[in-house]
């Protein structure tokens, strides 16, 4: 996501009004119970570290363990940033080995759901698994990117892996790989050394799809709503998602996901503001009309002014009789009055940070 991502990490993305996309893993995670979070960086991470913290917001500020963040570590013969999250590894040894956990949980903040890591544990452990890999069983409808999909024998065991990059015109269900792994600490130790020593680049071809003969990699099917935030319009089509009662309630319904808390104002809304089916975070002030929206932090909506299946986020100001529809504008956006802007359900119209209209 160039648009979203080239001023930030992937983690530090907003999310549903009020949350960043890395909000949903570390909540995961603090929820099951996890204490020992590292957070592999790599680049335009300052916002990231602005939002995480000492991790006092999920629990997490602790003498030992708690969040670490783990900036890239290059290679001696490479002086350039890890390219693959095998790379990754082998830059945070050291923190791998000074862990005490049996068990090591990974997963990606592009992965917006609420999953029991616990489970997922417990079914490693009953199956007996080396590695466990968690798949969401769903339709492949546009790959804007590679999605990775598992084959699975009749017992669950993986048994292949594929990458799908073109749309898919049929109804089949594919197994999509969510990249969460479940592993013992101690193997993952040894892929990693293993891997050094054999100057081998890609985690999920190297060594996931050649072990798979060697270790008994499972499947683990995870159930419930599942986003893969992997391009600009999956983004838009997974914020849009929590306008449906069903997911909302299932992602916030028990009010666990944290966030970092910021000390807002309610809401304003004017006498002349209509508001439908939208989120609306506190401290806007809405004095025209919303619907099927999603508004961060500090928003200003004019008055005689439309917003309809848009994003906006903290801190944009909308002047009057203005008309957004199917649009994106990130932090910061001044649109003067009397500005018409339109793009589609498919296509989306975004706005970059800090741009004036």
């Amino acid at each position: 996501m160039p648009e979203l991502a080239s001023i930030r990490t992937l983690g530090s993305i907003p999310f549903g009004g009020r949350y960043r996309l890395i909000d949903f893993p570390l909540s995961n995670m603090v929820n099951s119970g996890i204490d020992t979070v590292g957070i592999i960086t790599k680049n335009n991470y300052q916002s990231l570290m602005d939002h995480v913290g000492s991790g006092k917001d999920w629990d997490l500020a602790r003498k030992d363990g708690g969040v670490i963040i783990l900036p890239p570590y290059g290679e001696l013969q490479n002086s350039t940033l890890y390219g693959s999250r095998l790379e990754a590894l082998k830059g945070i040894t050291s923190f791998l080995f000074r862990a005490d956990e049996d068990f090591v949980i990974m997963t990606d903040c592009d992965a917006v759901c609420r999953v029991n890591y616990n489970d997922i544990i417990e079914n490693h452990i009953r199956r007996r698994s080396d590695i466990t890999l968690v798949y969401k069983k769903r339709e492949i409808t546009d790959c804007n990117e590679k999605i990775t999909t598992l084959d699975l024998n009749e017992e669950g065991r993986v048994i292949g892996v594929n990458y799908k990059e073109e749309s898919e015109e049929n109804k089949e269900l594919y197994n999509c790989f969510t990249n969460i792994f479940v592993m013992k600490r101690s193997l993952l130790q040894n892929l990693v050394m293993e891997s050094i020593s054999r100057n081998r680049k890609h985690f999920m071809n190297d060594v996931i799809a050649s072990n798979l003969k060697t270790l008994k990699i499972n499947g683990y099917e995870f159930n419930g709503f599942y986003a893969g935030i992997t391009s600009l319009q999956a983004y838009y089509e997974s914020n849009l998602a929590l306008l449906d009662q069903n997911v909302s309630h299932e992602l916030f319904g028990d009010r666990s996901v944290f966030t970092k808390i910021r000390d807002s104002a309610p809401t304003k809304y004017g006498n002349s503001a209509i508001v439908k089916n939208s989120m609306i975070a506190d401290g806007c002030e809405i004095l025209g009309e919303v619907e099927n929206s999603i508004l961060f932090r500090n928003v200003k909506v004019g008055r005689g002014s439309v917003i309809k299946n848009s994003i906006v986020m903290q801190n944009s100001v909308l002047g009057e009789n203005c008309s957004l529809n199917c649009i994106i504008t990130d932090k910061n956006v001044t649109i003067t009055d009397r500005k018409n802007l339109s793009g589609s359900l498919n296509h989306p119209f975004y706005v970059g940070k800090g741009i004036m209209i």
